[in-house]
């Protein structure tokens, strides 16, 4: 019920913070699974923790216990934003809390970045993947398919370490 627009980040500081249930590592690796298999990355890893921890049931008390909650927030929203979406305060608090949300995922795309920087070779991942998408401007699916073959032999030496 915390992540409203973005479940990544509480999601990180739960399972590898605060619980540890996961190493930072473990957690990008699962993450980076999550995010080529179809479906929204947040579901496909609270499948695999769940899944991990307690099997089938596991992993469908997570997506519930994921989802359920936000749904019925969010049918609720809709239902005031039909009714009040013309306010000014009303399109000020949405800009504010998309600025949150932009905060968030950036400060979890930084603090996963960093657990990286334990090996150095890595960031020649990073340095790419950014002038990728930033200065060539090349799309997601590009970028993967260029970056990943690196990626994977360096992610193979790290684990082979």
């Amino acid at each position: 019920m915390s992540g409203f627009g973005g479940v990544l980040p509480w999601a990180r500081r739960t399972i590898v913070e605060q619980e540890k249930w996961l190493t930072s590592e473990e957690f990008s690796a699962m993450l980076g699974i999550c995010q080529i298999v179809p479906g929204p990355n947040i579901v496909n890893l609270a499948v695999c923790v769940g899944s991990r921890f307690a099997g089938v049931s596991g992993a469908l008390a997570a997506v519930l216990g994921l989802t359920l909650g936000p749904v019925a927030l969010v049918i609720l929203l809709g239902m005031l934003y039909e009714h009040y979406s013309y306010m000014p305060m009303v399109q000020g608090m949405l800009r504010g809390i998309s600025a949150v949300g932009v905060g968030l995922i950036a400060s979890t795309g930084f603090k996963m970045m960093c657990s990286e920087l334990n090996y150095p070779p890595m960031l020649i991942v990073i340095l790419f993947t950014v002038l990728a998408a930033s200065y060539f401007q090349l799309g997601l699916g590009w970028v993967v398919l260029l970056a990943s073959p690196l990626a994977f032999f360096l992610a193979r030496k790290k684990a082979n370490r």
